[in-house]
């Protein structure tokens, strides 16, 4: 007995079937014209529906991606104007002295520092707050020391071990 042969044989002996079989031509064809408007719904609603959503959010994602992009091409040059204008300058010479008067104004205390050969300073700190840490870092950025290299080890709930290397910008 071949596979399809048992199928028929196993839906000829099932309940459904046979009821199916009793069924008037009529109501046969109102319950298949039912299945089928109930698939299209559920097609629908479950695979159209959500995919014609998706469409309408990614167009409305590139739409704004395309704005900034036109916002970003539009103010390319004013943006290198103001980077160039507001670059402070500081000379090599007074890096150490900027350092070392401004981390006592942040509450941080220098253990070591040292002079680099290309116009760096490496100051070690320890038990600093990070957060502080990030202004002092700022604040220095914008009268001209730029960060080079920081190394952090962490010293306890907030607070950090820091080496950090510093350079004049000029």
């Amino acid at each position: 007995m071949t596979l399809a042969q048992q199928l028929n044989a196993r839906l000829s002996e099932s309940p459904w079937w046979q009821r199916w079989q009793r069924l008037e031509p009529r109501e046969r064809r109102s319950l298949s014209l039912l299945a089928v408007f109930l698939l299209v719904t559920l097609c629908y609603l479950l695979l159209w529906q959500p995919a014609q959503q998706r469409v309408g959010e990614a167009r409305a994602y590139f739409q704004q991606e395309r704005e900034l992009y036109a916002y970003l091409q539009q103010n390319t040059e004013l943006a290198r104007q103001m980077s160039r204008s507001n670059v402070v300058t500081l000379a090599p010479e007074q890096l150490q002295g900027l350092v070392t008067q401004s981390a006592p104004q942040h509450g941080l205390l220098i253990e070591s520092y040292d002079m680099g050969s290309e116009g760096t300073l490496q100051v070690s700190l320890s038990g600093a707050s990070y957060a502080v840490l990030l202004r002092w870092f700022d604040e220095l950025q914008a009268a001209g020391a730029g960060v080079a290299e920081v190394s952090l080890s962490r010293a306890g709930e907030g607070l950090v071990d820091a080496r950090v290397s510093f350079r004049a910008n000029g």
